[in-house]
């Protein structure tokens, strides 16, 4: 017998739907939320009813009864670190994710929180894979210079390991396990990591302020200037910012990349600098995680939704191209790549993991 699944991505200014049958795509929708709607909630935590609301809405249009699916799968993040592969999401896991014990707010914690309320209105499994927090992290890419405050892995995880698995697989006829990779998410939110044969050793914190600025983020911003600006704003309005308030939002009033890139194309000096200094930003970070690898880089792997305008990929490649090949993956392949793992695991060919409700690190004993 055929199984369903419903896959549920949100992102930063969108949420994406699947629905699989078996490994067939029956239908893939991205629901577009404009900024001033998400801006509207209080928490991301407070746009769980409308997300909810609006993926129900898709599914009626659609004439799918959601009682005839058999899981729900949503993209995580939020809870205690995790390891890669698939989890089963259960009450503690909901939990910890609601009240956002991993530290992070980035709207990928939505996910886990559809999916639970999905399965518990049709008592049907739900799962997720590869969340924002699998922590893969070397040692030197945790300490900072400020005691007990540690670097932590919140980055695309999902789809920047799915990525690197299909390049290894299909372009060098080799596993993940025995390449070296650097992979940059360019969309609404923007994160690069060193992928050193199957783990992700370092990364930027793209939904804490660390990185490149994006669509609705602020990316790193200097300490001090920062504190300046928290005087006389507030903490709360930087912590907006940090996710759904900063980059495009703030420096030109939308969080729309086509509005954007549109005011590009038609030579406005603004938002081309702002458009060029994000992709530069990049370039930085890209630099950054290619020495991580001791130059050792078997290739450059870009994907994400902005990769839809070619200039991205032109001018990172006029900087990056000597470091390594650089390939283009538009869009993103984390779909497929919640999908199948769990179909196996419906097939009854593979087990999921059960969260554990404690991180993978926990600290250096000798730091205290």
């Amino acid at each position: 017998m055929s199984k369903k699944i419903l896959v549920i991505n949100p992102g930063s200014t969108s949420t994406k739907v699947s629905l699989f049958e078996d490994e067939k795509v029956v239908f893939e929708k991205n629901l577009f939320h404009e900024a001033d709607i998400l801006l509207s909630f209080g928490h991301v935590n407070d746009q769980l009813g409308f997300r909810y609301d609006v993926i129900e809405q898709m599914l009626k249009d659609e004439g799918v009864d959601p009682d005839s699916i058999d899981a729900f799968v949503g993209r995580g993040g939020s809870a205690c670190t995790q390891t890669g592969g698939v989890t089963s999401v259960d009450q503690k896991l909901f939990d910890d994710t609601v009240i956002a014990v991993g530290g992070s707010e980035h709207p990928a914690k939505l996910g886990v929180m559809l999916a639970w309320q999905f399965s518990q209105k049709f008592n049907k499994p739900a799962y997720t894979l590869n969340p924002t927090n699998v922590d893969e992290y070397c040692d030197y890419a945790r300490l900072t210079g400020i005691k007990g405050i540690y670097r932590v892995s919140h980055s695309h995880v999902l789809n920047q390991k799915a990525v690197a698995e299909y390049h290894a697989k299909n372009v060098m006829n080799k596993k993940y396990e025995d390449c070296n990779f650097v992979v940059a998410h360019i969309d609404g939110g923007i994160t690069c990591s060193a992928h050193d044969h199957g783990r992700m050793i370092d990364g930027n914190m793209g939904a804490d302020g660390e990185g490149a600025y994006t669509p609705t983020r602020i990316g790193s911003v200097p300490v001090l200037q920062l504190l300046d600006y928290i005087e006389e704003h507030s903490v709360q309005d930087v912590r907006l910012r940090c996710t759904r308030a900063g980059g495009f939002v703030d420096l030109l009033g939308t969080s729309n990349s086509d509005t954007v890139h549109a005011m590009v194309d038609a030579g406005d000096p603004k938002a081309t600098l702002v458009w060029r200094t994000m992709i530069y930003n990049v370039i930085k970070m890209i630099g950054e995680m290619s020495v991580v690898l001791k130059g050792k880089v078997d290739g450059i792997l870009l994907t994400g939704g902005l990769l839809r305008f070619s200039d991205v990929e032109e001018m990172i490649s006029e900087h990056c191209g000597w470091i390594a090949p650089i390939t283009c993956y538009p869009g993103e392949m984390e779909q497929e790549a919640m999908a199948i793992p769990v179909l196996s695991i419906l097939r009854g060919e593979a087990e999921a993991k059960k969260y554990s409700g404690k991180n993978v690190w926990d600290g250096f004993e000798f730091m205290d």
